[in-house]
């Protein structure tokens, strides 16, 4: 009991360092671009560079856990964002601090996915929901308490502590990795597909960068369209070189689990849509309402407060309903919240934003908790690693897209009405078009069978539906009947 408490804790704790350093220092960058000698715009050059080696070492995440152990791989990654840390808070120059957000995205490529392996090798299925709830709360609240911490650490201490927070986390995180998480290693490590990675980084990298600058004004059209391009030029050759290798670096065959397929593919759908979310709602609060930086991120926090709310009630919701009831019906509920949001003006009163906010974040909780879970229901253990690579993958696509099609939106808007300068009414059709996407991922949910990861949620199906049960299934069912007769 104590390791399925404590392994999802720790897991929860490195992904929540790497979600929230991702965006924290974008109310900061005109203190430290002042303090190094540049201007914010080129320092923007840290936010992409950090993404862009994300990109790129995530695929090769899989197979180091296979060969050297997923924790050792998980706690190096961490010391290895540490000195990252370390890095950007003594830079003196442009050079020093892009090249220290490299090694943060190298360590943060690593933590992710290698993390999610950590937790799916060490907790029983029957325990996953309870586990993946805790583990998804970090990429929800990551991206909303970042930016208004920037500005408070930036305003009332110094930006160095932005990085230097990390390090105590790191130190803690790597004792608590050493200490309670098992040293297991694949039986029979793949061999490494090297051209494999080349072609995927370069892929995942093109695509992930190219969208994630888009429409943000740092890269020329054409830069960014060629970015783009050459992105899914070298993805198709990958996909070439996969079906030619037994060890392919991102391996699509796993997608004839019919769970595994409808998370990624209803998931990138319903990512692509929140995952906008963090960039759009802070540009409302501080061009469209006037609010400072950390005031918009006070009130975009309330988010992060329906997230937590969710972790405890996630598995019985689960266990009650199904998933694929609940990620059905789920997804258009919290798409409804998502559009909500454009509905905010000068004269909304902040409380009730803030309870739409709180009611959505909650509802999103859920969403993330089951769909991530449920994908990895028939994954075999030997499969459990490549994934995970699979999904981390398709997670930064899918919000680096979110961002492209929410920055599109707004200025589409602007371009009809022949403006130059944001205001709150440019907002509303971004809000409203990203729900609609998010919402049509229930489609790719609703074609699976009723009994979609019943063995992990513990879900009474009907006698009709239910089949030869395998081992498993009754294990986890006998657990959830020993738990409840212990609460009763």
């Amino acid at each position: 009991m104590q390791k399925e408490r404590l392994i999802p804790l720790i897991v929860a704790c490195a992904l929540f360092m790497e979600n929230m350093d991702s965006t924290v220092i974008a109310t900061s960058l005109p203190a430290i671009a002042a303090d190094i000698g540049t201007s914010p715009l080129t320092l923007k050059l840290a936010i992409t560079s950090y993404l862009l080696s994300l990109a790129v070492f995530i695929p090769a995440s899989g197979w180091t856990a296979d060969r050297f152990g997923a924790r050792a791989v998980f706690s190096a990654a961490i010391l290895v964002f540490m000195i990252g840390s370390i890095g950007c808070a003594i830079s003196n120059s442009v050079t020093d601090f892009v090249v220290a957000r490299i090694l943060q995205g190298i360590g943060g490529a690593m933590m992710t996915p290698v993390g999610r392996l950590v937790l799916l090798r060490s907790i029983d299925k029957s325990a996953l929901v309870n586990a993946m709830a805790w583990v998804t709360v970090p990429a929800l609240i990551g991206p909303v308490i970042g930016p208004p911490l920037g500005g408070f650490i930036t305003t009332y201490f110094s930006w160095h502590w932005i990085f230097l927070i990390n390090i105590p986390i790191g130190v803690i995180g790597i004792w608590m990795a050493l200490t309670y998480i098992d040293p297991i290693k694949a039986e029979d490590p793949e061999r490494f597909d090297v051209v494999g990675l080349v072609l995927a980084g370069i892929g995942v990298a093109g695509i992930a960068f190219g969208l994630s600058v888009a429409g943000l004004g740092l890269l020329p059209w054409p830069v960014v369209a060629g970015l783009i391009g050459g992105g899914f030029v070298a993805m198709y050759f990958y996909v070439l070189h996969a079906k030619r290798t037994a060890s392919p670096v991102l391996d699509f065959s796993l997608l004839k689990h019919q769970t595994l397929r409808a998370s990624l593919t209803g998931g990138f759908l319903y990512r692509l849509g929140i995952g906008a979310l963090p960039f759009l709602l802070p540009l409302l609060m501080q061009l469209g309402f006037g609010l400072s930086p950390f005031k918009s991120g006070l009130v975009t926090f309330a988010s992060a407060v329906g997230a937590l709310g969710m972790k405890t009630l996630a598995a019985r919701i689960i266990r009650a309903f199904g998933f694929r009831k609940i990620i059905v019906i789920n997804a258009v509920v919290s798409s409804f919240f998502l559009a909500a949001c454009g509905l905010f003006t000068p004269a909304t009163p902040l409380l009730l934003i803030m309870i739409v906010l709180i009611v959505g974040g909650f509802f999103r909780s859920l969403q993330f908790t089951a769909v991530n879970t449920l994908a990895y229901a028939e994954v075999t253990p030997p499969e459990m690693s490549r994934a995970t690579t699979l999904a981390s993958v398709n997670q930064q696509l899918a919000i680096s897209a979110g961002v492209a099609v929410g920055a599109f939106a707004v200025e589409a808007t602007m371009m009809t009405r022949h403006a130059t300068e944001l205001n709150a009414g440019d907002f509303w059709p971004a809000f409203v078009i990203v729900a609609i996407i998010s919402a049509a991922s229930s489609y790719a949910f609703w074609k699976l069978p009723e009994d979609a990861g019943h063995e992990i949620s513990g879900h009474k199906i009907p006698a009709e539906l239910e089949g030869p049960r395998a081992p498993e299934a009754v294990t986890a069912e006998s657990t959830h009947d020993a738990r409840d007769q212990k609460l009763n």
